[in-house]
């Protein structure tokens, strides 16, 4: 099957799901490898091109471009959206060290503002405390621009504390891919998350790698009374374990109420584990 059929046939079910649930559907582009292979700028936009033919035809309401690690190839992408009259979102994977080819956090969202992106933000790669300041740091600059396009903010389900000075963020850990799970996020955290995100003023607030539909479920039950509405299929009159208080046991009556979950410091059961992970030079705290 070629790209473009694969491409048709996502967009068929993305629309599916989308008109039950009253949804927007945006195509995606993502980096190419003619980019990393350095073929050139009309290979690669040649490519996008490509995608892009499919999502308008099928007429999507947007177009999102993530997971770029370079602002030069995002911009190339840029140049190729524009040419479909949609809203274009666009978002990096790069933390507080800046993208691939040294562009700092600051300049790269305001190269991706001027070139005509209305959304843009962070995807991937980090975890939550250090996109939020990576997008800080985008923010700041955009402000001191004068510009003022809406923010959006993607990170992994992880904890990766020592990794927000590499380039490439989780990936370079020992435990990336398939040991990443005492890392994943509690639900309170992705509590936590949301609040922070939407006070910085991150009105597109998601997740990446790792997250889990019980994440995104608590993120929208954060922000419920900021959304105007709660997600549905949940008791919205036992939040943060109320029911506890009832409870027969003495030590389970005190863990009932936002306090107690919101504060909680997980441990990992684990008794060898590590707070942080000292191989590969990977301590910058």
């Amino acid at each position: 099957m070629k790209a473009a059929e694969i491409n048709h046939a996502a967009c068929d079910l993305a629309f599916d799901v989308a008109t039950s649930y009253n949804l927007l559907v945006c195509g995606g582009l993502s980096p190419t490898s003619t980019y990393t292979a350095g073929k050139g700028k009309a290979a690669v936009q040649a490519e996008f091109e490509k995608q892009c033919k499919v999502y308008n035809k099928k007429d999507v309401d947007f177009f999102l471009a993530e997971f770029f690690g370079s602002i030069e190839e995002m911009e190339w992408a840029i140049d190729v959206m524009k040419k479909y009259n949609k809203p274009i979102a666009c978002t990096m994977r790069i933390g507080l060290v800046g993208c691939m080819n040294g562009i700092s956090a600051g300049e790269c969202a305001v190269r991706m503002a001027k070139r005509g992106a209305d959304i843009l933000g962070l995807n991937c790669q980090f975890d939550y405390n250090a996109q939020l300041k990576t997008i800080k740091l985008m923010k700041d600059a955009l402000n001191e621009a004068g510009l003022s396009p809406f923010l959006m903010m993607q990170p992994i389900g992880f904890l990766s504390p020592e990794t927000e000075y590499l380039v490439e963020g989780y990936s370079q850990l020992p435990e990336y891919l398939l040991a990443m799970e005492p890392r994943i996020l509690t639900r309170w955290e992705c509590r936590d998350y949301a609040r922070k995100a939407y006070e910085l003023g991150v009105r597109y607030i998601g997740g990446c790698c790792g997250f889990e539909s019980y994440h995104i479920r608590e993120m929208a039950e954060e922000l419920s009374e900021e959304r105007g509405f709660r997600p549905p299929g949940k008791d919205h009159n036992l939040p943060f374990a109320a029911g506890y208080a009832q409870s027969v046991y003495e030590h389970d009556r005190k863990k009932h109420g936002r306090n107690y979950w919101m504060n909680l410091i997980p441990n990992t059961g684990r008794p060898n584990s590590a707070a942080y992970n000292s191989e590969r030079g990977l301590i910058h705290l």
